[in-house]
């Protein structure tokens, strides 16, 4: 079939693309080699490739023979070539369209990042986080350290606008206590020349006086 050759050929390009890393995991010390945890965009070809190979076996050239029996015995190299064409056709169309979902989707670089936060998860020492199964303890659980993390902030923030407060009034009450000073200042300066203007009326008066 035209199908067969192309699937072999993927797995054993997946055989010589894994085979270095295999070898890099077995590490340098001479022992068995470790077989390499597949990634998931190698699980995801992994499970194409099974479902074209589940797809083919479905849609054998024995039911196919059966479905046209008529033009198989008149013809059967004819039908036998017609199906491998539409086997090949059906697996090259599927693909196709999967590949286009992969990038339209970018499932490559999403695979990849999945498999990088696996990978860093795995020397947390802290235990990853699981739900408990009740949904009130869950939300809590995840609510309350954000609102706790949030009442921080606001409180911060509200010492700062306090202390800005504080300064402000202070401020203010300096700039009151200056102009009292200066109202002082300049009703002394009025008396001062009120005074001052009274003792001249005085003295011109003085002289203004007939001999």
């Amino acid at each position: 079939m035209g199908g067969g050759g192309g699937l072999g050929g993927r797995r054993k390009m997946a055989a010589a693309r894994s085979g270095p890393e295999e070898a890099a995991a077995a590490g340098g010390d001479g022992g068995p080699p470790v077989a390499a945890t597949p990634g998931r965009a190698q699980i995801f070809a992994a499970v194409v490739d099974t479902f074209l190979e589940k797809l083919v076996a479905a849609g054998s050239y024995q039911r196919f023979a059966n479905c046209y029996r008529c033009f198989y015995k008149l013809q059967p190299e004819m039908t036998r070539s017609i199906y491998d064409q539409f086997i090949s056709q059906l697996q090259t169309s599927i693909k196709e369209e999967i590949q286009e979902v992969k990038d339209e989707g970018n499932l490559e670089v999403l695979f990849n990042s999945l498999d990088k936060i696996v990978e860093e998860a795995k020397n947390r020492e802290e235990p990853a986080w699981r739900p408990s199964g009740i949904p009130e303890e869950d939300v809590r659980s995840a609510v309350v350290p954000y609102l706790l993390k949030h009442r921080s902030y606001l409180r911060k923030v509200l010492k700062e606008k306090e202390e800005e407060n504080r300064k402000v009034a202070e401020s203010v009450l300096a700039g009151r206590d200056r102009i009292a000073e200066l109202q002082q200042l300049i009703q002394a300066r009025k008396h001062a020349w009120q005074a001052i203007s009274k003792e001249q009326r005085e003295l011109i008066t003085t002289f203004k006086e007939p001999q």
